[in-house]
């Protein structure tokens, strides 16, 4: 329990430190979001001015906005969008769900063809197919995600037009729920690829070290003279260990796969946090930027939680490590 409260404490800290950074670098970026709303305006005069600025709490030095706005998030106050006009929690919790869905997808295709991969590359690392990973591996991994999201928007939108390359639902509309599961699985295709594409590479290459290096270990070889089958050995034995490495990469990445988000929302005009940060950037929409930032630092703070809990579940050998260990009196004894 004290370890959990010790933890829990850290995080809340972690956060109240990102949001505080990210308040302090958007303020000193160039660009004035009421300059912004003056020009949609056509203009406005200097009273005008001035009533926005004090109405958005920018006539007060930066310091005491920060206390504000710090004190506004302990109880869940986000501010309000300069352009959308609407509380920020809210238009954030309309958006999450498309950029979870996108990432729960990418990261599932990417983790499961990935591994595969790299397993059977490993099984016989000087066949065609493990240089068929590393070709790709080096491929993927060196496209950009953008880049790739245009090839297959193009390739998909007038040579083959066999998937949706825009939005997240068809403008026409559904008639029942499962009809709008399958056309939002279908608008899903090509944004998940997209993203997919680059982690594909990673985790394949990662696993076929990771398993070559298994593979090769003593206690596989100890299962093999016992006389288990090549099956048994690879997904019974060596598959855990060899998924380590995968998961650790998986909990690190979390953060570049949301900066992955961001493009390829916006190539595809999928109706995430991503499109959101996109348009709030260009807007200067600084309070539903800052609120973007900090359900992007939460899910990737939950996202290294959720790694630690299956470390433990791939290995509990590592859940065990973590147990208080032995004074060095009762080590001697």
């Amino acid at each position: 329990m004290k370890s959990f409260l010790m933890k829990l404490a850290s995080v809340v800290g972690l956060l109240f430190a990102v949001v505080a950074l990210n308040f302090l670098l958007i303020q000193f970026a160039p660009g004035d979001p009421v300059e912004v709303i003056v020009g949609e305006m056509g203009g406005a005069s200097d009273e005008l001015i001035a009533q926005l600025r004090a109405d958005y709490g920018l006539d007060k030095p930066v310091i005491v906005q920060l206390g504000i706005y710090l004190g506004k998030i302990v109880t869940g106050d986000f501010g309000y969008s300069i352009y959308y006009s609407q509380p920020v929690l809210t238009l954030i919790l309309q958006r999450l769900p498309a950029t979870i869905l996108l990432m729960i997808s990418s990261v599932s295709v990417a983790v499961v063809i990935g591994t595969v991969l790299g397993i059977f590359s490993a099984k016989r690392p000087k066949g065609l197919l493990s240089h068929f990973v590393t070709i790709f591996s080096l491929a993927g991994y060196s496209a950009p995600v953008f880049w790739t999201g245009l090839m297959l928007l193009i390739l998909f939108s007038s040579i083959i037009p066999m998937f949706p390359v825009s939005g997240m639902v068809s403008v026409r509309g559904v008639d029942g729920p499962v009809e709008y599961v399958l056309d939002v699985l279908h608008h899903l295709v090509l944004p998940t690829v997209t993203l997919a594409s680059i982690y594909i590479a990673l985790y394949s290459r990662l696993a076929r070290a990771s398993m070559l290096d298994v593979l090769g270990a003593d206690y596989i070889r100890t299962a093999r003279a016992k006389g288990l089958s090549e099956r048994q050995v690879t997904y019974g034995h060596a598959l855990r260990n060899g998924l380590i490495p995968v998961v650790t990469m998986l909990g690190l990445q979390m953060g570049q796969l949301l900066a992955g988000a961001v493009l390829v929302e916006t190539v595809f005009n999928w109706p995430g946090l991503g499109r959101l940060a996109f348009e709030s950037i260009l807007r200067r929409d600084y309070p539903t930027l800052l609120g973007i930032l900090f359900f992007s630092a939460v899910i990737v703070v939950v996202a290294n939680l959720l790694t630690d809990l299956a470390y433990a579940r791939i290995d509990p050998r590592i859940g065990s490590r973590k147990k208080k260990a032995p004074s060095p009196q009762k080590a001697a004894q």
